[in-house]
């Protein structure tokens, strides 16, 4: 016999749940409709795990997907009839990871306090600030479903770009750091006993096999130094980002990188284009709307550009004149939002901005990654048949040749 947990509304539609051992989910259904119950749902109880508090759930922080499926399955136990407050309380069951489980259950705490939904959520630091300002205008107007929906997609939408990104650079630099392994590993190991075999056959090095046992040399000699200096040096670029003014210099000088400036560029401009025109079709008024979106743009360079527009705005200028710096937002978007705000319908004009550019971005995403690949590959292999020449023409020195 199993133990499972369920929902279930009586012929008064009052919802009643509880936890009840049954030979199986089916089972247990049918016990339930023979009580004259509707059952809404079934599902066994989830065991502790052997690793107790030590399982990775309890380290590992809480992912935008989570986030995402979390939104999904409130909204459709909220369509199912189920308050929220009971919908917050079966939703941590319904997932594995503790840290998951502690966040729906806090909120589920506050509001019982006496908080609302947006203000609970605000609390959640793994919460985007575009979710809950979604949720505050979906609990004003009654339309709580929806948003939920809506900022489900909205997550998911950036989940997708960012993994798109992520995946065209993931391989080549997987090529890259297995080169420098076995690289490492032939001038480091193999040349220099090659060297002291020849040495004891009084015989001289190719020219060739020389230049790269010097470049060992070096490297040896200095080997505690970079190993040292390096991990300072990456972590001293990682302090400077931490902070503030630092990160800024930084995101800006990343857009005038050819490459990969153009999707940091491209990249603000559809988290701008996608998060403002969610929060104006929801109601959201045009000031609110830029100082959450500035939360939700990874460069704080553009950041602070839509900020400096927010402040134009506020006394009273158009906001398609203060997105012209080419350096940070794209001439399509200063045009299109020109055209929105004089049609009415800046919302749905900036829904098609984000399209327009996202399928920009993924495409040159796409064509990076053919380009890359291949271009990897052919830097590898020169390097690694540089390394194996020298070998080979030191070997065949040692034979006399």
């Amino acid at each position: 016999m199993a133990s499972f947990s369920y929902v279930a509304r009586d012929s008064a539609g009052s919802l009643r749940q509880g936890t009840q051992e049954a030979p199986s989910s089916a089972e247990l259904a049918a016990q339930l409709r023979q009580q004259g119950l509707l059952v809404v749902k079934v599902e066994a109880e989830r065991q502790p795990s052997a690793g107790g508090g030590f399982g990775l759930g309890r380290v590992m922080p809480v992912r935008s997907v989570d986030i995402e499926i979390g939104l999904k399955q409130l909204a459709v136990m909220l369509r199912a009839g189920i308050t929220l407050l009971e919908a917050l309380r079966v939703l941590p069951r319904q997932h594995p990871r503790a840290r998951v489980r502690r966040l729906w259950s806090e909120v589920a705490e506050r509001i019982q306090s006496g908080s609302s939904f947006a203000d609970a959520l605000a609390g959640q630091r793994a919460i985007s600030p575009l979710i809950v300002q979604l949720v505050r205008v979906g609990e004003q107007t009654g339309e709580l479903e929806r948003v939920l929906v809506r900022g489900a997609e909205a997550l998911e939408r950036r989940r997708r770009l960012r993994a798109s990104v992520l995946s065209a650079f993931l391989y080549p630099t997987i090529v890259f750091v297995m080169t420098l392994g076995v690289t490492a590993f032939l001038v480091l190991n193999v040349l220099p006993k090659i060297r002291t075999f020849l040495s004891g056959l009084g015989r001289q090095l190719p020219p060739l096999t020389q230049a790269l046992l010097d470049v060992s040399d070096f490297v040896q000699a200095h080997l505690v130094t970079g190993a040292v200096g390096l991990p300072l040096v990456l972590a001293g670029i990682f302090a400077i980002y931490l902070y503030p003014p630092g990160r800024l210099a930084i995101d800006r000088l990343i857009l005038f990188v050819p490459l990969a400036g153009r999707v940091s560029r491209l990249s603000g401009t559809v988290s701008l284009a996608r998060g403002l025109g969610d929060l104006l079709a929801s109601g959201i008024t045009l000031l609110e709307s830029l100082s959450t979106t500035e939360r939700l743009i990874g460069n704080r360079y553009l950041a602070e550009r839509l900020a400096r527009a927010r402040e134009r705005v506020l006394v009273g200028a158009p906001l398609h004149e203060q997105l012209t710096d080419p350096r940070a937002f794209t001439p399509m978007l200063s045009a299109m939002v020109a055209v929105g705000e004089t049609s009415g319908s800046l919302d749905e004009v900036l829904a098609e901005v984000a399209d327009f550019h996202e399928e920009e971005l993924q495409g040159l995403v796409q064509t990076l990654s053919v380009l890359i690949e291949p271009a990897v590959i052919v830097a590898v292999g020169a390097v690694v048949g540089f390394v194996y020449l020298a070998v080979f023409m030191a070997l065949y020195a040692a034979q006399g040749g």
